[in-house]
């Protein structure tokens, strides 16, 4: 095994060790300086300014976290399809073929939310 390849593995640990140490510290830090002391208000919660009125707990519909599957699916499309985009040139047609399948399932997957009616706004 060569020496530099056991120098890779050290840098690594000690980037490691030191920034797990920097969170350790941060943490501490804030616990010992943070204030401790609960008010109802401190205790309440808090969003968009507007103090919150009926029950704590609601129930959010099952159409927002389609929305936020889909906008993952095609970000995550995107990120791979423009470095392929960018190699395909110099590539075999396995490569083709792999994008076309990749691309296919998520037209599979936008088609079935197309078919659920997540795309129209109630």
């Amino acid at each position: 095994m060569p020496a530099d390849y056991t120098s890779n593995y050290v840098a690594v640990l000690v980037a490691t060790i030191l920034g797990t140490g920097m969170v350790v510290v941060s943490f501490t830090i804030g616990w010992l300086l943070a204030p401790r002391k609960a008010t109802p208000m401190k205790l309440s919660p808090y969003e968009c300014g507007i103090p919150q009125t009926g029950q704590h707990w609601q129930q959010v519909r099952i159409r927002y976290y389609l929305y936020a599957i889909l906008f993952l699916v095609f970000d995550v499309e995107a990120a791979f399809v423009f470095p392929w985009a960018v190699v395909f040139a110099r590539s075999s047609p396995a490569v083709f073929w792999a994008m076309i399948f990749f691309i296919g399932i998520l037209c599979f997957g936008l088609m079935y939310g197309w078919k659920k009616g997540v795309f129209q706004w109630r």
